[in-house]
């Protein structure tokens, strides 16, 4: 069986692949996001998704932990007049932010990238003697974007949603799948990259390495009156 590991800490992240019945595990990098941009100092908003979910990805995939499975990176970066937003951290920056997006529309970059950490040579069992599939060796990423239209929000909502911390540890101050989804319009793009992890750009990326995202299907899959009742 394929193992994959998601190289994230996000509860979205994983939340989003156990709706979607996919297996997998979490391994968290501990990468320095600032560091990487200094060090490669890219300023594109598309560009830099990609390479801090490389960076995840490749942090995580050095780990003795990650021999034989499919490492998976994410990182999100919104883009808005033209600039690059992270997180904001403080309820300062969200406000800024917030009142600036405010009937307004940005767009959200959802890099991803993969390491195969299978083994190249031979198939192989794992501990508990499975036999593994031959890895392909490989390291390839993609980004995923879409367009996010906000609807006009007042300054009493915006203090209200940035009092429930939400906002302060989200890629562009907002989330499409918590309070903040009251503020979005419409999206045009796969709304899972809003979320952080598009589902149809993993498949493609695991295709890449000749595995078949049913492959990891657990059977699991969340019941869609379960997640409307969540």
């Amino acid at each position: 069986m394929t193992r994959l590991i998601l190289a994230s800490q996000s509860p979205a992240r994983t939340k989003l692949l156990s709706h979607a019945g996919i297996a997998h595990e979490v391994l968290v990098s501990d990468v320095d996001e600032d560091a990487v941009q200094a060090r490669y100092g890219v300023t594109d908003p598309h560009d830099t998704a990609l390479l801090l979910a490389r960076a995840k990805a490749e942090a995580v995939a050095s780990l003795p932990e990650a021999d034989g499975a499919i490492v998976i990176g994410c990182d999100s970066v919104f883009e808005f007049d033209g600039e690059a937003h992270g997180k904001p951290y403080t309820a300062d920056v969200a406000r800024e932010r917030m009142l600036r997006m405010s009937g307004s529309m940005g767009v959200l970059h959802t890099g991803h990238w993969l390491v195969d950490c299978r083994d190249t040579d031979t198939d192989s069992e794992d501990d508990d003697g499975d036999v593994t599939a031959r890895g392909t060796g490989a390291t390839l990423g993609s980004v995923s974007s879409a367009e996010v239209h906000f609807m006009e929000m007042s300054a009493e909502e915006i203090e209200t949603y940035i009092a429930t911390g939400e906002p302060l540890q989200c890629a562009g101050s907002f989330t499409i799948d918590g309070y903040g989804g009251a503020f979005i319009r419409k999206v045009d793009g796969d709304p899972h990259t809003v979320v952080g992890l598009s589902i149809s750009t993993l498949r493609a990326l695991l295709g890449q390495a000749n595995v078949s995202i049913t492959e990891l299907w657990t059977g699991g899959a969340a019941d869609p009156a379960d997640i409307r009742a969540e």
